[in-house]
């Protein structure tokens, strides 16, 4: 497939160096360098759910006992 694409400067120096260690042609380092980079597991933020005693439990079966409690603070 041919496309025209405008590459970030970091972008092309790391093609560049993979070229000159390599000795391979633009094309071949564009696509050696995707698929190292599609390669890498995504990274992802694992949720961890912090809690803190306020110092009283609230039953929340009834939400205007909750909101009349939130009222008084």
């Amino acid at each position: 497939m041919r496309t025209t694409v405008t590459l970030d400067s970091d972008v092309a120096v790391a093609i560049k160096k993979v070229r000159q260690q390599e000795g391979i042609g633009v094309s071949e380092a564009v696509n050696r360098l995707i698929r190292v980079g599609l390669s890498r597991p995504a990274k992802h933020n694992i949720y961890q759910h912090r809690s803190a005693d306020i110092g009283f439990k609230v039953d929340v079966t009834n939400i205007g006992e909750v909101l009349d409690l939130l009222d008084e603070t």
